[in-house]
């Protein structure tokens, strides 16, 4: 059974940073494309950064310059590395794998981040 687990959200004030992890069991993590995708409130979820199976990594335009996405293949972690917050980031953080663009999972209990302004 897959099973997802995020960790490392806060409160932090604008400008700040936050370092997210995403345990996975359950999958042959080394081969798969992996996603962090937030979603903040009334809005829908977003993919914001994505790393293949070979390290090749694309940002959303909101976070490029931003945000660092890597993984750890020997602890089945992916990590989301936030530099210079902004309020705008506040949202609810998510991993699951990406099979052709889609998320493939069903979705973890995220983790919240706050960005004060």
């Amino acid at each position: 059974q897959v099973q997802l687990v995020e960790s490392g959200g806060g409160l932090v004030q604008a400008g700040g940073s936050l370092r997210l992890s995403c345990a996975a069991s359950g999958v042959i993590f080394s081969i798969v494309t992996m996603g962090w995708y937030r979603q903040a409130p009334g809005k829908q979820r977003e993919l914001v950064a994505r790393i293949t199976s070979t390290g090749n990594t694309n940002y959303a335009d909101s976070v490029k310059g931003r945000f660092t996405i890597s993984r750890d293949n020997a602890k089945n972690t992916v990590y989301l590395q936030m530099n210079s917050l902004k309020p705008e980031d506040t949202a609810v953080y998510y991993c699951n794998r990406m099979v052709q663009t889609m998320p493939y999972y069903s979705w973890g209990q995220g983790t919240q981040v706050t960005v004060s302004s």
